[in-house]
C-alpha cells in the first residue's frame, strides 16, 4: 500500500445508492457522509467527483465486494466498471476488499439503537465508513 493521502473519500457502491464516508485530516478516522441515490453513470461520476472535492480528497477508495472465496463476482464486476468510469474522469481511485462491511455496519447501527433496514442510505454510508476505517487501520500497521 503506498503512502496514504491526507483525505480519502470511500464508496460503498450499490445498484440504487452509493454510501459515502470521508477521512479526517489526520487520516486516522472515518466518518459517514450522506449517501447518494444513483441516477445514471455520468451523473453518478459527477456527484462522486463533487463529494471528493468538497472534502479535498486526493484519493477515492471503492469497496470491492469479493465473494467469500476471494473471487470477483457479478457485483464486484459492476464496481470495477464504475471505478473505470471514475478513473476515466481523471480521479484517483483504489479498491479495497469490503467483505462483511455491510454486516459490520448493520451490527454497529443496531447497537446504537438504529434500525438499518429502515434507512438503507444510512447503512450504505456506515458500510463505506467501515471500509475506510479498515483501510486506514491497515495503513498504520
Amino acid at each position: 500500500m503506498p503512502d496514504r493521502p491526507q483525505r480519502i473519500l470511500a464508496l460503498d457502491v450499490g445498484d440504487a445508492r452509493i454510501g459515502l464516508a470521508g477521512s479526517d485530516e489526520t487520516g486516522t478516522l472515518a466518518s459517514p457522509m450522506p449517501a447518494v441515490t444513483r441516477t445514471d453513470p455520468g451523473s453518478d461520476v459527477d456527484v462522486i467527483a463533487e463529494a471528493a472535492s468538497s472534502i479535498n480528497a486526493d484519493l477515492i477508495l471503492a469497496g470491492l465486494p469479493r465473494s467469500l472465496d476471494g473471487s470477483v463476482g457479478p457485483q464486484a464486476r459492476k464496481v470495477q466498471g464504475f471505478v473505470r468510469l471514475l478513473r476515466d474522469a481523471g480521479l484517483t481511485v483504489e479498491t479495497w476488499d469490503e467483505r462483511f462491511s455491510t454486516v459490520e455496519a448493520a451490527r454497529g447501527l443496531q447497537e446504537s439503537g438504529a434500525q438499518p433496514s429502515r434507512d438503507r442510505g444510512r447503512l450504505d454510508s456506515a458500510a463505506a465508513a467501515v471500509i475506510l476505517q479498515g483501510y486506514l487501520d491497515a495503513a498504520r500497521l
